[in-house]
């Protein structure tokens, strides 16, 4: 049994919801690798199989495209970014849940819903883009789905374009929507509801207000946060019409909420989930979180610090290096990591079902080695994740019998 290594770049058309695959193959010159390969991935093109977290992302942030704001600050750079992002091209309401089979599918072509997940454990529940997942009625937590404006449309009397926004709009259990309600987003010390991930609903333990807050979880807090700096600057000067509400006056925080959010960006630095659902979003709305692209510019519009001379910011990835080789019918994996950490290791098939579990965790800092047998394997293609928070390291490799 021989291990092939091997890199394809996917392409998503989004708006005609068609794949085109391109194959790059690595290390092998035989011919009947290559056929297999092609096979393996017309099987995945039959089945739409998405593989949004199997593969390296398609849209990167465009040349020249955030030239404007170059060597801004303060105020003249949220204009110039306001600029640059506005007049992006506005979805229908009804198209959402469209969308989020692009922007918010998981590894497993689960729906990502941040008010359920349990990055380092299993989730009570999960759902899938069907229908029947979809809500309805709901009188529990793992009911249905539904599209959850993280700045509630009452803030904005649900007028377009910010309803059908996807930067701001998520899938989320309909029973944890309806406890969030259009509540701010707040730390909570003495909860008087909690979700099944941990998701709370209570008094604010925030300085300067004390009123009912919501909290995700702490692997989230950033994610709503850049969602909010993002409607802060796209919005920008065109919110006359909205609300003042207890954590806004139109599109801008109050101090107190700018404080929270401003810390929740740092304790939860961007994640890959982000740079995906950023690049997603950009291929159906054509415009991009640049909070997201350029996590300093946080500070730099709304704090005192701006270092100008940093460059992109990328996520931070936990496991380094990934090898993977056979020996007597076992499958090694030596990965080395950056630090300490917790760590899950699963082996996925081409159809995108999880075939293995191989280890769940603590990791050293260093080289580690994990094995499982792989002698009743299949020929065809594999996936190994290895996922820590909201940040996936992926490996793909051939087993060839």
């Amino acid at each position: 049994m021989d291990v092939y290594t091997y890199q394809f770049q996917t392409y998503y058309e989004l708006k005609n919801k068609f794949i085109i695959v391109k194959r790059l193959l690595l290390n092998s010159t035989r011919k009947i690798i290559k056929i297999n390969i092609v096979k393996s991935l017309l099987v995945m093109l039959k089945k739409n199989v998405y593989l949004y977290y199997f593969v390296f992302a398609f849209a990167y942030v465009p040349e020249n495209y955030y030239d404007a704001a170059t060597g801004l600050s303060g105020s003249n750079l949220q204009v110039a970014l306001h600029d640059i992002i506005k007049n992006h091209d506005v979805q229908s309401y009804s198209s959402i849940h469209d969308h989020f089979m692009t922007t918010d599918r998981k590894y497993d072509n689960s729906v990502w819903d941040m008010y359920s997940d349990n990055p380092m454990g299993t989730s009570s529940y999960t759902y899938y883009f069907t229908s029947e997942n979809q809500c309805g009625n709901y009188s529990n937590e793992g009911d249905c789905y539904n599209r959850e404006h993280s700045w509630p449309k009452s803030w904005f009397n649900n007028e377009s374009p910010m309803n059908s926004d996807l930067f701001h709009i998520y899938p989320t259990d309909g029973y944890v929507n309806s406890h969030r309600g259009n509540y701010p987003y707040g730390n909570v010390e003495l909860p008087i509801w909690t979700s099944t991930n941990g998701s709370k609903k209570g008094l604010s333990s925030d300085s300067g207000y004390n009123g009912m807050v919501f909290e995700p979880i702490d692997e989230y807090k950033g994610d709503f946060a850049r969602t909010y700096f993002y409607m802060s600057t796209r919005y920008y000067g065109e919110d006359t019409a909205w609300d003042e509400t207890d954590m806004t006056y139109g599109a801008n925080l109050k101090s107190w909420a700018l404080n929270v959010m401003i810390n929740w960006h740092l304790i939860d630095p961007v994640s890959e989930k982000e740079v995906n659902r950023n690049n997603a979003i950009y291929q159906i709305q054509a415009n991009r979180n640049p909070f997201i692209d350029h996590p300093e510019w946080v500070e730099c519009i709304w704090n005192e610090y701006c270092n100008l001379s940093n460059n992109i910011k990328k996520p931070v990835k936990k496991v380094e290096d990934i090898y993977i080789f056979e020996r007597n019918n076992r499958h090694f994996i030596e990965l080395n990591s950056a630090r300490q950490n917790i760590a899950k290791i699963d082996i996925f098939d081409i159809n995108g079902k999880i075939v293995k579990s191989v280890y769940s965790g603590e990791i050293q800092s260093g080289m580690n080695q994990f094995s499982f047998d792989s002698s009743l394997f299949p020929t065809g293609m594999y996936f190994c994740m290895i996922y820590q928070n909201k940040n996936i390291v992926s490996e793909k490799f051939m087993i060839i019998k």
